[in-house]
């Protein structure tokens, strides 16, 4: 499992090639950008709660009949598990409630495109669609590294739009590493260490080892006789 902390250090967003939602928040409707822009607001929220945790700032909601009816954050740190993403965090709380067939009519709101690791959990579990903020430069799972939600080999796909104040999720995460930056120890001096090159030769005529005295009192094996078949 990739390290939580330091899923998001390139956080400038400087879009790649291969980079491909299968939407963009640009090309919404206003009255379309509007109503996505609630939820994303609330995902937005969590996020400023996980920064004020000293948590990387990653926050989400699920959404089923145009409800919220989860919520989760990051909690990596506190919990000092890996796994404790913002989604994973959420879906507990959601499954301990409803089936897992709810997840069939739920979209999720998150403020970093989901990684590897939960863009896997979200295709096995079934989410209807999945819209991001910013991409996951490092370990993105819907387009940003992998397409792990349109791969045509394992579950249904589900359909993903990204830049949804994409701004404002990047500023979050730039806040944290600024924070964690103020938090870190002093590094330590290290001596300057020199790489010596130079290989001396290999002496073939190098003087034999001294050989180990012998032990008193103690008797050399007889020799065995040679064989005579």
């Amino acid at each position: 499992m990739p390290d939580s902390n330091h899923r998001f250090k390139n956080d400038e967003q400087q879009p790649r090639q291969d980079q491909s939602a299968d939407h963009d928040a640009d090309d919404m409707k206003p009255e379309e950008r509007e109503y996505h822009e609630r939820f994303m607001r609330e995902a937005i929220n969590m996020a400023e709660l996980a920064l004020k945790s000293d948590e990387t700032p990653v926050g989400c909601v699920f959404v089923k009949d145009g409800e919220i009816f989860g919520r989760g954050m990051n909690e990596t740190n506190r919990t000092l598990n890996g796994t404790r993403h913002a989604e994973f965090v959420a879906l507990a709380g959601i499954l301990s409630k409803h089936p897992v067939s709810t997840l069939k009519e739920t979209d999720l709101y998150v403020t970093v495109e989901p990684c590897v690791m939960c863009a896997s959990m979200l295709r096995q579990y079934g989410i209807r669609a999945v819209y991001f903020g910013c991409w996951n430069e490092r370990f993105g799972g819907t387009g940003g590294v992998l397409n792990i939600h349109s791969d045509p080999s394992v579950d249904p796909p589900y359909p993903v739009t990204g830049g949804i104040f994409r701004e404002e999720a990047i500023m979050l995460l730039r806040k944290f590493y600024v924070q964690e930056n103020d938090k870190a120890p002093e590094p330590k001096q290290k001596k300057t260490r020199e790489l010596k090159t130079e290989i001396l030769p290999m002496d073939i005529h190098a003087p034999k080892s001294t050989p180990t005295p012998p032990v008193p009192g103690l008797k050399k094996p007889p020799v065995p006789a040679a064989s005579t078949a």
